[in-house]
């Protein structure tokens, strides 16, 4: 049965495929506009053009990162991260101390870009959106400033944007390469030397991350993309880049590893938990499926078979449980029962009071004071527990059934190619009250006979009116002598996963056997 304590949880919805899909569409095209923006590109000034195309390339990255973490969440759940947390060849994030030393959750060093870091798609390509997913989170613009330094006249220009990124009052003016590095995190000052050396000498196009030391204390973190601008005799004349500060992204990726990283937590915690609830489940709990195997013989022996059949929600909880015990005067106990809770909690308490059956019913209690007993023995556990249940003792000496329930379904009883429920006496919920009493009922089985035990999950519905038992009853007249193993293929097969929102186990006993 579910736990109280999550009964009015809503269940969590998930994202609607076609909405996400619609997006990526829409990012898609959106990508394709942007593409032929860069492309149409009509104006006679150098300058701007380069200043335009710089932000379409910028445009084109955060839509490849867009389309990544759109496929992301169409698949549903995070992808496995490495064991550092971080997405290979991705740009370092600030975070680090103003006099150079890494705060705790500092990254390393800041990292030149290649044309794949982080996406699958190169800038400019038109190729469409990335396939490979990303851990990154969705792109947070920062301000965009420009900078060309001349190198043959030592004029240099910033824009205004420049000033703002970098912390730097406007009328001390603009820095020189030589004095550029200076404002740069320690650790990322060669970085920054490198690719301005490289730019100047060979040519290189400049793309990469450095971490920048303002003013004001502040760490900022700065995209910078660059390339040498040419005089007529293929000289490098000057340097133009474009800096960006996406120090408000790298934060928002950071959030979004650690998010990750509390995800694949929680379901490596749940896969653990899921194993040992098997592990105890199969220890204390005969076979789930199939027959179970007793020592009696003669025409009033019992033939046994049990199933334990999940919900539609997932793996079992824990708290279903069936037993069958073999009592030294040569009786046998039947036993099912639902408790609740789930998980590892569901499960021990479950093996507690499958001991303390065991061991009262060796002990000669009869099924009602056995079930007063358990109900006082889960009301006085440190963990509030509830628990439905049915105990009967079958004595095939004189074919006499005496059963017990603690709000479960009464035994079904077949016989002739017809059905009924037993008349069920009086028992409440295990746990739920203090000094509760358990009447006990009598009965009498004779040879053909098949009684069918069940928990509340198999038949329990929302409006009361009883259609599920009914459709259990009427499977009498076409099972005729069929085996209890059978008899239970049958209700496993009537009543699918689709139809119930709760475990379930059902047990069938066969009075002396299938007589074909």
């Amino acid at each position: 049965m579910p736990s109280p304590l999550f009964a009015d949880h809503p269940v969590p919805q998930p994202v609607e495929r076609e909405t996400v899909d619609a997006l990526i569409a829409r990012t898609r095209a959106l990508r394709g506009d942007v593409e032929a923006v860069r492309q149409d590109n009509g104006t006679d000034d150098e300058t701007l053009r380069r200043w335009q195309r710089a932000l379409c390339d910028l445009a084109v990255r955060q839509l490849d990162h867009l389309g990544a973490h759109l496929d992301q969440l169409r698949a549903g759940r995070p992808e496995i991260l490495p064991a550092d947390g971080r997405v290979e060849n991705c740009p370092a994030e600030d975070g680090a101390a103003p006099d150079g030393r890494p705060s705790p959750d500092a990254p390393p060093r800041g990292q030149r870009h290649t044309p794949t870091a982080c996406a699958t798609g190169t800038a400019g390509t038109g190729t469409g959106l990335p396939q490979e997913r990303s851990a990154r989170a969705a792109p947070v613009l920062g301000r965009v400033g420009s900078a060309e330094w001349n190198l043959l006249t030592d004029e240099v220009n910033w824009s205004e944007e420049m000033y703002g990124i970098i912390g730097r009052a406007r009328e001390r003016g603009p820095m020189t390469l030589d004095e550029l590095p200076s404002l740069v995190f320690a650790d990322d000052q060669s970085l920054l030397t490198g690719m301005v050396t490289d730019c100047l000498i060979d040519g290189k196009p400049i793309d990469g991350e450095v971490r920048v030391v303002r003013a004001d204390g502040q760490v900022r973190t700065v995209h910078m993309m660059g390339e040498p601008v040419l005089d007529a005799d293929g000289c490098t004349a000057s340097l133009w880049a474009v800096l960006r500060d996406v120090s408000a992204l790298r934060r928002s990726e950071r959030a979004v590893r650690e998010s990750g990283r509390s995800v694949q937590r929680a379901q490596h915690i749940a896969q653990t938990e899921h194993r040992l609830v098997t592990a105890l489940q199969e220890a204390v709990v005969p076979s789930r499926r199939g027959a179970l195997r007793l020592s009696q013989s003669g025409p009033a022996a019992l033939e046994l078979s049990a199933r334990h059949l999940p919900s539609a929600a997932g793996p079992p909880g824990g708290g279903d449980w069936y037993d069958v015990l073999e009592l030294p005067c040569g009786d046998t106990l039947l036993t099912l029962g639902d408790l609740t809770g789930s998980g590892l909690a569901a499960a021990s308490s479950l093996a507690m009071l499958l001991g303390a059956v065991r061991g009262m019913a060796v002990a000669g209690i009869e099924p009602g004071a056995l079930l007063g007993h358990l109900n006082q023995l889960l009301d006085t556990t440190e963990q509030p527990v509830l628990g439905s249940a049915l105990c009967a003792r079958y004595r095939p000496a004189t074919g006499a059934l005496s059963w017990a329930q603690a709000a479960c379904p009464a035994p079904l009883l077949f016989r002739d190619g017809t059905g009924h429920a037993l008349t069920p006496p009086d028992g409440v919920l295990l746990g739920a009250t203090s000094g509760a009493g358990y009447e006990q009922a009598e009965a009498r089985l004779e040879p053909g006979d098949v009684l069918v035990l069940h928990t509340d999950g198999l038949t329990r519905e929302g409006d009361g009116t009883g259609t599920r038992r009914d459709r259990l009853l009427a499977l009498a007249p076409r099972m005729g002598t069929s085996t209890a193993q059978e008899w239970v293929r049958a209700i496993g097969e009537e009543f699918g996963m689709a139809e119930r929102s709760d475990d379930a186990c059902v047990m069938a006993a066969r009075i002396g056997g299938a007589a074909r």
